[in-house]
């Protein structure tokens, strides 16, 4: 991930030479708003990339279910959480029927999702019914929750402060297991350093952002939902065998991996992230509409996986990948449209970062494949 950083960190030097205004806590905050949609449909698209598949239907089922959010409480005018859950229901069905046709036909997922992308936009576009777009209620708790909710002061620096202690926490619990197995582990010493070099960044973090409206109750959602992801990948037997699925699909049949269930719910979560992602957007806008989930959506949620460190070879990853890889990319746009560029700019631009990242991804991968380690 250091490269990744590497690379933020030069994205912002630039910009904010550009444009001083870059680094403002304004547009920061507004920077944070905007990444969490597309961050949401690339930590899906990690789940798929890690069991060795792809997902290029992400768009269209978050179209589809910004689409059915705004049916079910708008022109059907029931409950907000009745339309919520019918979304993300949807979402996980189609990920589900992917999971079927992949394990009972036998067709390859780049096939089964490029045919969802077409058939999901369709059904976007038959839901709408014509209409350009369905407005939210302003007052709505969806729309409450995208533009105008903020975490207390107080409350955003006792969150940083737990988010550093749990760090600690953990990082003690893991490396007390390693002493115990005999394997080396960091010491205490390292891991306090650790800890309060962490507080420390999220405290300023926090402190800046503050400085205009703060942070964001929607930033907060998507981090939780990273570091619950991050958890179950890394710390869970199901998060292991998507890892062994993606590295050997047939190594892990015979060790006793269900390798089609791993396949199944894998897409499953890639499409449930997807609705969220779908109704994080239609809430941000207040609307949803006939372009809800297209355009670039689909190769910025996998530019983003890909650009953060998840391998396209499977296998390799994590669930931070989103985090920064759509913090990359939402830089790139954030900083071109307050130089008053136009989208061609951030299209190669983002191309060109996309390309190194697979670049190094395989290059990485061959040099592992040379030294007998991968």
């Amino acid at each position: 991930m250091l490269p990744v950083v590497g690379g933020i960190v030069v994205i912002w030097t630039i910009f904010q030479i550009l444009n001083p205004t870059f680094l403002s806590s304004t547009n920061l905050v507004n920077l944070s708003f905007d990444m969490v949609p597309v961050g949401v449909l690339a930590l899906g698209i990690v789940c798929v990339l890690l069991a060795g598949q792809i997902d290029l239907s992400v768009g269209s089922v978050s179209g589809v279910s910004a689409a059915i959010t705004a049916v079910v409480m708008v022109k059907n005018e029931q409950p907000m959480w009745l339309a919520v859950l019918a979304a993300v229901a949807a979402g996980c069905l189609i990920g589900w029927l992917y999971g079927q046709v992949l394990n009972r036909f036998g067709v390859p997922s780049f096939v089964v999702t490029l045919g969802g992308l077409l058939a999901f936009l369709g059904v976007q576009l038959w839901l709408l019914r014509g209409q350009n777009a369905i407005n939210l209620p302003y007052d709505s708790t969806l729309v409450k929750f995208a533009q105008l909710w903020f975490v207390p002061h107080w409350m955003a620096y006792a969150l940083a402060v737990v988010a550093a202690g749990g760090f600690l926490a953990t990082g003690w619990v893991r490396a007390r297991t390693r002493r115990r197995a005999g394997l080396s582990s960091s010491s205490p010493q390292w891991l306090v350093m650790q800890s309060l070099l962490l507080l420390a960044g999220l405290l300023l973090v926090v402190y800046y952002l503050n400085r205009t409206r703060g942070v964001a109750w929607m930033f907060v959602f998507f981090v939780a939902l990273v570091l619950v992801t991050h958890y179950v990948l890394s710390r869970t037997k199901f998060g292991r065998s998507i890892y062994a699925v993606g590295g050997n699909a047939e190594a892990s049949r015979r060790a006793g991996i269900n390798v089609r269930r791993v396949y199944t719910s894998a897409f499953v979560l890639c499409s449930g992230l997807a609705a969220v992602g779908g109704i994080l957007a239609a809430s941000r806008l207040a609307a949803a509409n006939q372009s809800t989930g297209t355009g670039d959506v689909n190769l910025n949620a996998i530019a983003a996986a890909v650009i953060g460190g998840t391998s396209l070879f499977g296998g390799r990853g994590s669930a931070i990948a989103a985090l920064l890889g759509v913090l990359v990319i939402q830089s790139i746009s954030s900083g071109l449209t307050l130089l008053n560029l136009d989208s061609s700019y951030r299209f190669m631009i983002t191309g060109a970062v996309l390309l190194i990242a697979v670049g190094l991804d395989s290059f990485a991968r061959r040099s592992r494949q040379a030294h007998g380690r991968g």
